[in-house]
């Protein structure tokens, strides 16, 4: 979940404070456009926090109520922007239902770093490794020392649409971490509704190719977001989302250790906060 910060408003909402500010209050300078500016200037980090009812990695649910934090930073000076990440998911609540997934005991780690290499064609395109980690998680699913993978992401606006492209290779590590290829596909499409409120939709579908052991087509989605800009650094975003699978779909049929409940066909949501520095 991205953030969206629209400058255009946050130029033109400081210098209406502004105004209003210095109006009815004799014997003070008014605040210059530039100072204001300069006090939200984007430096390249990013600090974000959420809390989700369920959480799904590439279309297999793992735990239920959960919250994450993320802290990253981009390298703008480089020949290419890089930027290098942690993100931490501790699930809270034990969960339960025809969903449900591995539980409260599962957390996860996440230690990134990717590089925006250019566009082509019209095509961002993005390079990128992620190690993850299991600090507290503790079972014969998951190697002890997680494991690492590679990731190739391309977006593509036609317009009316944009295209967003994800393939990832897993490098495995022992026990069931995953080795083989996952490859998504998707369409977003975003509104402004106001200068600081905007709603995202998405959707999209996946493919596994030995991701999750089996090879076929991984499952389906649907997400509805909407971001509201508190400030020129401050994003609030509500979500909705829809994971779903057919029967013969690879998510369909994973079952987690002795839970023996499919992982699919679940409505679920959540809220994150961004701040950027």
């Amino acid at each position: 979940m991205a953030s969206t910060r629209v400058v255009p408003f946050v130029y033109l909402f400081s210098l209406a404070v502004a105004s209003s500010a210095s109006g009815g209050d004799w014997g003070k300078a008014p605040i210059q456009a530039k100072e204001v500016i300069e006090e939200c200037l984007d430096l390249g980090g990013v600090i974000a926090t959420g809390y989700e009812t369920d959480y799904f990695f590439k279309g297999a649910r793992f735990a239920g109520d959960s919250v994450w934090m993320d802290v990253n930073y981009t390298f703008d000076s480089l020949k290419v922007p890089v930027t290098l990440g942690a993100w931490y998911l501790n699930g809270i609540n034990d969960a339960s239902g025809p969903s449900t997934g591995i539980g409260s005991g599962y957390d996860e780690l996440r230690l990134s770093a990717d590089a925006m290499i250019g566009t082509y064609a019209g095509i961002d395109t993005r390079l990128g490794y992620t190690h993850y980690l299991f600090p507290e998680f503790r079972s014969n699913l998951l190697p002890f020392g997680g494991y690492g993978e590679l990731g190739l992401d391309l977006a593509r606006s036609l317009g009316f649409v944009d295209v967003v492209f994800a393939s990832d290779y897993a490098l495995g590590g022992g026990g069931t971490a995953p080795r083989g290829w996952y490859h998504q596909l998707g369409l977003e499409k975003q509104f402004d509704l106001t200068d600081s409120l905007t709603v995202v939709f998405g959707s999209g579908i996946a493919y596994s190719d030995g991701y999750y052991v089996a090879s076929g087509w991984n499952h389906y989605y649907a997400t509805v977001s909407l971001p509201i800009e508190l400030n020129c650094r401050t994003t609030l975003t509500p979500y909705l989302g829809y994971t779903g699978a057919t029967d013969g779909m690879v998510t369909d049929g994973i079952l987690f250790g002795s839970v023996g409940t499919p992982q699919s066909d679940v409505l679920h949501g959540g809220v994150a906060l961004s701040i950027s520095f």
